[in-house]
């Protein structure tokens, strides 16, 4: 059953300032308001319950995903993406305050992109592919933002920055020229962005037909050489 907040939907604008959240106190910052699961003060909660709060959070944040991904961020309504969620849009504006905090929720991605310098370095392109290959599989973030990316501006801005933070170092930590670290992450993304958008996006079928070995096989050679490579 969805979960409503007390106030009405018309209460509430599209893409509001965080500041008409106010007036809704964050259960957890009051410990005078019902907790998560509903229950007063000083009622135990019933265990047996889920949390709604986390389940109404996941729903918010899967549907802001799709909604991003398919009508970009200026296009997307907080009232959309609440409609999608099946819950009251106050609801989204009381955990996320407006658009852009609930966009920046929305496309928190943490690549825990493996160390390098932990492995033989001929095997580096190889390790590479694969942790992506299995990110990409089990992680449907990473794929709505690549529809968000190839289509918007703040997505794209989210990605560069993903990259720029969480995968230059691990490139520069084995690049034999460091200076060039930037370029040589650009073109790694190249490759495993390409067959991202191909295998995961576009669908193409023989990108989608490729066993994981099989994807790794192809790529892995081209990445190891703008890992490791003196020259090109």
């Amino acid at each position: 059953m969805a979960e409503h907040a007390p106030s009405t939907t018309d209460a509430v604008p599209d893409d509001a300032p965080a500041a008409a959240s106010s007036a809704r106190p964050d259960p957890a910052a009051d410990p005078a308001a019902p907790d998560a699961e509903g229950s007063a003060p000083g009622e135990a909660a019933d265990p047996a319950r889920p949390r709604r709060s986390a389940a109404t959070r996941a729903a918010i944040l899967a549907a802001a995903r799709d909604r991003f991904a398919a009508d970009g961020y200026e296009r997307a309504t907080i009232r959309a993406i609440a409609r999608d969620a099946d819950i009251d849009p106050s609801m989204v504006m009381r955990y996320y305050g407006n658009k852009a905090g609930l966009f920046a929720a929305a496309s928190e991605i943490e690549v825990h992109a493996p160390d390098l310098t932990h492995f033989p370095r001929e095997e580096a392109g190889a390790r590479l592919v694969r942790h992506f290959v299995e990110r990409w599989e089990c992680d449907e973030t990473l794929t709505a933002m690549m529809r968000v990316g190839v289509t918007n501006e703040a997505g794209a801005e989210r990605m560069r920055g993903v990259f720029a933070e969480q995968i230059k170092p691990v490139l520069a930590a084995v690049c034999p020229v460091p200076e060039e670290a930037p370029t040589r992450a650009a073109l790694i993304a190249s490759q495993i962005l390409g067959m991202a958008l191909c295998r995961y996006v576009l669908h193409l079928p023989p990108a989608v037909g490729l066993s994981h070995d099989e994807v790794i096989a192809w790529l892995a050679p081209t990445v190891q050489r703008y890992l490791t490579a003196e020259h090109p």
